[in-house]
């Protein structure tokens, strides 16, 4: 298998050595396109076209490469880059070096193959353009797309018409039926229209299948005779429509391995009269069989899992297969290679030989009646016969004859007549062809200059219309960028449309009629400019005197009286004649009016413009001699007036005849020049120091205003900036007031504290006097209970002395014990009371020291951010002023070097390589700059945050040994001097002698001590706090940047 690299070549050969198409699958060559560099990779084609001879082949890759490629010359030739995707091609149009191609842009460009130029530019969509299907004549197109279908005319480029669809429904496709006038229109919803080319009138639809096969239509195919239908989808199944009884005849299934169709074609047959019976079934698996849909049986196919396919083409002779592969590459297939390299049929296979015999006879038939009717009308003999008539024409033609020819096979005498017959040109001549707009073409013979206006167009916005919007706000965006970009090719090509005031209302009204072909609009404005309005801009910027004194000697001559009135109430020439001259009628006529005018103009001599307008002012004598105010005029000449056109127009021609040839404007008038071609002329008809000035001042004006602007937008940044820095200081003092504020809170804080601190000791000593209050009640008790029980056994146990001494005794001890429990159980609610108020007095400690922490930390953080904020304020300043110095260097430096251009033009080259070498240091040196700075303040600040977090972490350890350390002394003081009053309240106890009045001192003691106790804790707390507002805790020193 043959296989070429495109490579980075624009051109040669497509195979090297003859190619052997049976050596392996049909495979004539296959083609790819890789780029070599740092980064190898292939580019992808997307898709490929046949023309109609199907000996030349056009493919697309996805970076907007279109290539060509003739295979009967062994020739590739790369013939443009539209720097974007295609999503399809179409090179079968009438003018055979023609092709279009749709982008991803969803625009549609036709570009010329031997020139490589744009022929035109179509848009109209609002998504990709999925087919384009072009006419049997070559001269319409419809391109479709998932939302519309739009007919296109080929020869003036303009969209016919539009096919809208609800977003529900959806287009499939929508493709011309070949030999014939008929498009089939298919849709999501499995309908299938057929219309008519001419009318667009529906001529059937087909009906829905009712078999058993439901299957949604995604691809079409259609016989070269334009008779069978096929339609597939994500099925095994396609369906055979007769176009002719528009019945269902077939249902075909496909083998068990396909599962949805891709795409579908039939293969021509030279022999088949346009009766195909291959198919070509692209399926889901990416491989392309070909079946007989007579026989239902599979003849070959192409593709395979490894190697797939992602779309294919054939050729109209039926030759070769062009298919587009899953890798990107681009296989070339002979017909013939694989019909001979397919299985030989088995025995039972030779009656269906037979059959295809008959049906080749049969179709040898259709074929005789067919080509017959072909060769009455060929292109390329219908070309010659009429080449051949012309050339016989020319020869016995006279000179005035030769001078009547138009192009396009117009005769201008023939066109007078007709105009003088009906008073105007037919508006269109069908539903797709507009009679007048090509009447006119040929009239001003426009040359249809591509290029010269593209480089117009490429030139961009001119300066002068840049706003024009607010000059003339028109509601359709369109219509005003076509406007802005007619009169800025105007503008472009001669510098006195820039400054012309009125040429926006000379050109609109041809903006507003060619809209769609901006080409067209700008010629015919041009060829308006050069022939109809001659002598208009040598008196510039007033309006043209010498112009308007012919206007006034024609009106004199024939209606002397109409000019004595406009004379006596100061009515000059620039009142009556120039509103309509600046214009074009386009304010005081209708539409039809102007068109109707307009076919008369463009069919005489440039003064027949000029004496419509006397036309105009005679024809309107009976209004405009009631009239007697300067403003009655003005009025009149700005606005529609109660006018048959047709008596202005034959009016017109009257004075044509009946004006003296002295001062007839015909005799001063040049004849119509039409424009040149290749390049527009040179337009230099007018005072050119005048508008030179006007534009070195728009120019200066211009800079001002940008210096101006400048100047105001330094002005509001510096006011952004103050207001910045103010809304930092309302952010500081906030902060400083809720700092303030905080405080104010935790010294709150501390007072109630310490009010609680109050009512505890003042419910402790009442608790205390309670307690005491109880045990003095208590023991009185005892000891009169105990008293009157010794009396009471006295009195009643004299006799058994003993056993109530034992007894009293045993009392005694009981009432010991008791009492020991009493004070044990004292001293546990005592030791309980004491732990709660020491974790009470060690919690608030705790809190109190992490809110002063906090509080510090947050103001040493505020503190820090300010300082850094300042320093890093102060080095964008400082460095914000070395930038400003450098390009206020830099400027000084431009303006030494363009002085110096316009003294010594030999050293330019060398002061702009000078300029830039010095640009490119300056540069580099910022760059050094910005990046030593940076890494600087990288650097200050890691060691900032190194600095802050050690001198943090240190700090936070040292506090917390200290506090450890003091909890553990007081901790230790505190339960020892308890010990102690616990032992010696314990050894009391064990003695048998103590009394009750030596317990409750010693309670009393125990009491005494746990308040000091209290009171030292609380005495600490309240020292440290205090010590902690009083000293706040060391800063970190201010970072500082260094350069």
């Amino acid at each position: 298998m043959e296989s070429s690299d495109l490579g980075g070549r624009q051109q040669g050969p497509i195979w090297h050595r003859k190619p052997c198409p049976a050596a392996r699958r049909g495979v004539i060559v296959n083609i790819i396109h890789s780029v070599k560099g740092y980064h190898s990779k292939t580019i992808r084609f997307l898709n490929v076209a046949f023309d109609s001879s199907g000996d030349s082949l056009l493919a697309g890759d996805h970076q907007g490469n279109i290539y060509v490629f003739d295979l009967n010359g062994n020739r590739f030739n790369l013939v443009q880059r539209t720097m974007q995707a295609c999503t399809a091609l179409a090179f079968n149009l009438r003018r055979k070096t023609e092709f279009l191609v749709a982008l991803a842009d969803y625009s549609i460009k036709c570009f010329d193959i031997e020139t490589k130029e744009l022929v035109s530019w179509m848009r109209g969509h609002d998504s990709s353009v999925s087919s384009i299907s072009v006419h049997g004549s070559g001269r319409y197109a419809i391109t479709t797309s998932t939302d519309t279908a739009q007919l296109w005319d080929l020869d003036t480029f303009q969209r016919k018409r539009k096919l809208n669809v609800r977003q529900s429904v959806g287009i499939q496709k929508v493709f011309f039926l070949p030999l014939s006038n008929t498009i089939l229109s298919c849709f999501k919803d499995n309908s299938v229209f057929a219309w008519e080319f001419d009318t667009l009138c529906c001529k059937y639809q087909l009906p829905t299948p009712v078999e058993g096969s439901v299957l949604l239509y995604k691809v079409f195919a259609v016989t070269r005779d334009g008779r069978i239908f096929v339609a597939g989808g994500k099925s095994n199944h396609l369906h055979l429509w007769c176009l002719e009884s528009k019945q269902l005849i077939r249902i075909i299934q496909m083998p068990a391995k396909v599962r949805a169709v891709r795409h579908l074609e039939f293969l021509p047959d030279s022999f088949d009269g346009g009766s195909n019976q291959v198919l070509g079934v692209l399926s889901q698996d990416n491989i392309m069989r070909f079946i007989s849909i007579e026989t239902c049986k599979l003849l070959f196919d192409i593709g395979s899992y490894e190697e797939g396919i992602s779309t294919a083409a054939i050729s109209p002779n039926g030759r070769y297969i062009a298919s587009v592969m899953e890798n990107g590459s681009l296989n070339l297939y002979s017909v013939q290679a694989l019909t001979q390299e397919g299985n030989k049929p088995p025995p039972p296979m030779f009656k269906s030989v037979e059959d295809s015999s008959k049906y080749t006879s049969e179709a040898n038939k259709l074929t005789t009646r067919v080509t017959s009717g072909r060769s009455e009308w060929p292109w390329k003999s219908k070309g010659s016969k009429i080449q051949t008539r012309l050339l016989k024409l020319q020869v016995n033609t006279s000179l005035e004859n030769k001078e009547n020819e138009l192009p396009g096979g117009l005769n201008k005498k023939r066109l007078r007549a007709l105009l003088k017959g009906f008073g105007e040109y037919p508006a269109k001549y069908s539903l797709h062809f507009n009679c007048r707009m090509f009447v006119w073409r040929s009239l001003l013979q426009l040359p249809e200059n591509h290029l010269a206006f593209s480089s117009l167009i490429d030139k961009g916005t001119h300066s002068a219309f840049v706003n024009i919007q607010n000059e003339y706000p028109i509601k359709s965006m369109k219509l005003l960028r076509v406007l802005q970009r007619t009169l800025s090719a105007l503008a472009h090509w001669s510098a006195i449309f820039a400054e012309t005031p009125y040429i926006p209302l000379l050109a609109f009204p041809f903006v507003k009629l060619f809209q769609n072909n901006q080409l067209i609009c700008f010629e015919v404005v041009a060829t308006v400019v050069v022939n109809f309005c001659q002598h208009w801009f040598e008196y510039f910027p007033n309006p043209p005197v010498n112009v308007l004194s012919m206007l006034e000697n024609v009106l004199a001559h024939h209606d002397k009286e109409l000019l004595q009135h406009l004379i006596t109430y100061s009515v000059t020439a620039q009142v009556y004649a120039w509103p309509l001259l600046e214009t074009l009628f386009s304010e005081v006529l209708t539409r039809e009016e102007w068109l109707k005018v307009f076919d008369n103009i463009f069919s005489n001599h440039p003064s027949y413009f000029l004496m419509l307008v006397v036309a105009y002012i005679i024809c309107s004598r009976a209004p405009l001699l009631h009239c007697n105010q300067t403003a009655d005029f003005e009025y009149f000449f700005h606005h529609r007036n109660n006018l048959d056109i047709n008596v202005v127009i034959k009016e017109a021609y009257h004075l044509m005849e009946a004006t003296p040839p002295d001062i007839h404007p015909q005799h001063m008038l040049d004849d119509f020049i039409p424009l040149t071609k290749g390049q527009y002329p040179v337009f230099n008809k007018y005072p050119k120091f005048i508008v030179d000035y006007q534009t070195q001042e728009w120019e200066r004006i211009r800079q001002d205003e940008i210096e101006y602007l400048r100047e105001r937008q330094l002005a509001h940044e510096l006011e952004a900036k103050a207001q910045e820095w103010k809304a930092k200081d309302e952010a500081w003092y906030r902060k400083q007031e809720l700092l303030r504020e905080a405080e104010e809170q935790k010294r709150k804080m501390l007072l109630e504290e310490e009010e609680k601190l109050v009512e505890q000791r003042q419910r402790l000593a009442a608790v205390k006097r309670e307690l005491k209050v109880k045990e003095l009640q208590f023991l009185d008790a005892s000891r009169r209970r105990f008293l009157k029980y010794q009396q009471d056994q006295r009195q009643m146990e004299l006799k058994r002395l003993d056993d109530e001494i034992a007894r009293k005794v045993s009392m005694r001890e009981q009432e010991t014990a008791a009492t020991v429990q009493d004070v044990e159980v004292r001293r546990m609610e005592l030791e309980s009371q004491r732990q709660l108020f020491e974790q009470v007095a060690e919690e608030n400690l705790a809190k109190a020291e992490q809110k002063c922490i906090d509080t510090d930390w947050r103001l040493h953080v505020l503190h820090k951010l300010r300082r850094d904020d300042q320093d890093r304020e102060k080095r964008y300043e400082e460095i914000a002023k070395l930038l400003h110095d450098n390009r206020v260097e830099e400027a000084e430096l431009l303006k030494a070097m363009r002085e110096a251009e316009e003294k010594k033009w030999e050293e330019v080259t060398q002061k702009k390589a000078q300029l830039e070498e010095e640009q490119k240091a300056a540069a580099a040196a910022d760059e050094y700059r910005k990046w030593f700075l940076e890494d600087k303040m990288n650097d200050a600040l890691e060691l900032a945050e190194k600095l802050q977090s050690e001198d943090g972490y240190f700090e936070r350890l040292r506090d917390l040994k200290a506090r450890r350390t003091e909890r553990g002394v007081e901790l230790q003081q505190v339960p020892r001097s308890g010990n102690v009053c616990l032992n010696d309240l314990s050894a009391s106890e064990s003695s048998s002698h103590m009394s009750l009045g030596r317990r409750r001192e010693e309670l009393a003691c125990q009491e005494r001590e746990l308040m000091a106790e209290v009171r030292r804790l609380r005495q600490k707390l309240t020292s440290r706090a205090r010590t902690r507002t009083r000293h706040p805790p060391t800063r970190f020193p201010a970072t500082k940047w260094t350069p």
